[in-house]
């Protein structure tokens, strides 16, 4: 029987043994990360670089390109790297480290999220009191309140779950070290106390949600209110990006967590991570960026002084 004081490292589910599979899988999960290295490394130097978008809703999507990056990071170049080498492994150390950062990453992007839905209500419902609630500093307070929210949920689930004893072994069921996998492999009945944290995260979370979906039904009330179509046409542009990634962040997450036990297999549990935690880092900045003429004017701007000053 192995405890946790033995194991010096975990084994990671592997997508395939043939070969040419694993190196399929390496190409498509560098594909992936590359588009998301691009495509949130450009918003956030064009938001960085060009001072017409400092404002209180681009410092936040600014905030939420870091969380995408850091949480795709976490994840897929340890993966990516175990297909290309054919191994498996990773160090005790490394599995804490992937369980500190990915929930960090996720529970600070939940309450980014809901701060984002604040910035359009204020900005929509009370315009004449935006520079007021939103300031600069404001909007430096509660950046740094997601983050460190996010800090803070890393420490208390990684320092929980690594303190029980692990005797079932050192296979993780999944490519990175997930909470729940690592759980399976406790010997130990105070398990239950990392389900019960798990539970009041997961309830904190929703509740975040929960104001971001009464956040919207005031905005929507506000704008169907406004006479011109053109008034709540470009209302309505301003809050589709972010309703289209709170939705896509939501979903893939509430599948993930809620899927019946039932239909839970190790190949659609391994499927359903890679949606939660890798496509929304990947997708985010495009939703963002296709339908937002600031960034892509920022985007042709920047193009253009780069041309000019390398001819």
């Amino acid at each position: 029987m192995s405890n946790s004081s033995s194991i010096t490292q975990f084994l990671l589910w592997a997508f395939t043994d043939t070969r040419e599979l694993r190196l399929l899988h390496f190409w498509l999960f560098m594909g992936i990360y590359l588009a998301a290295l691009l495509d949130n490394g450009l918003i956030i130097t064009i938001i960085a670089c060009d001072h017409h978008l400092h404002t209180p809703m681009y410092f936040f999507l600014l905030n939420l390109s870091l969380l995408d990056l850091g949480s795709i990071s976490t994840t897929v170049p340890k993966s990516m790297a175990n297909s290309l080498w054919e191994t498996r492994a990773i160090s005790y150390a490394g599995c804490a480290a992937q369980v500190f950062l990915f929930v960090l990453f996720f529970t600070a992007e939940s309450s980014l999220l809901t701060i984002m839905a604040y910035d359009r209500y204020v900005a929509i419902c009370k315009p004449l009191h935006y520079e007021t609630l939103l300031g600069g500093r404001a909007c430096v307070h509660m950046a740094t309140a997601a983050w460190s929210t996010g800090i803070f949920c890393g420490l208390l689930h990684t320092a929980n779950t690594f303190s029980l004893p692990l005797c079932q072994g050192n296979a993780v069921d999944q490519f990175f070290c997930e909470i729940p996998q690592v759980l399976k492999l406790s010997c130990s009945h105070s398990y239950f106390r990392e389900v019960g944290l798990s539970v009041v995260t997961l309830f904190v979370v929703f509740s975040c949600f929960v104001f971001i979906a009464m956040s919207y039904v005031q905005i929507f009330r506000v704008v169907l209110r406004i006479p011109s179509e053109q008034g709540r046409h470009k209302a309505f542009s301003t809050c589709l990006p972010h309703l289209a990634v709170v939705s896509l962040f939501v979903s893939t997450a509430m599948f993930a967590h809620l899927k019946p036990r039932s239909i839970s297999s190790p190949l659609l549990d391994l499927v359903v991570a890679v949606l939660y935690s890798v496509v929304p880092p990947a997708m985010n900045p495009l939703i963002y960026s296709l339908r937002n003429k600031e960034i892509k004017d920022a985007v042709w701007k920047l193009m253009f002084e780069c041309f000019h000053k390398a001819i």
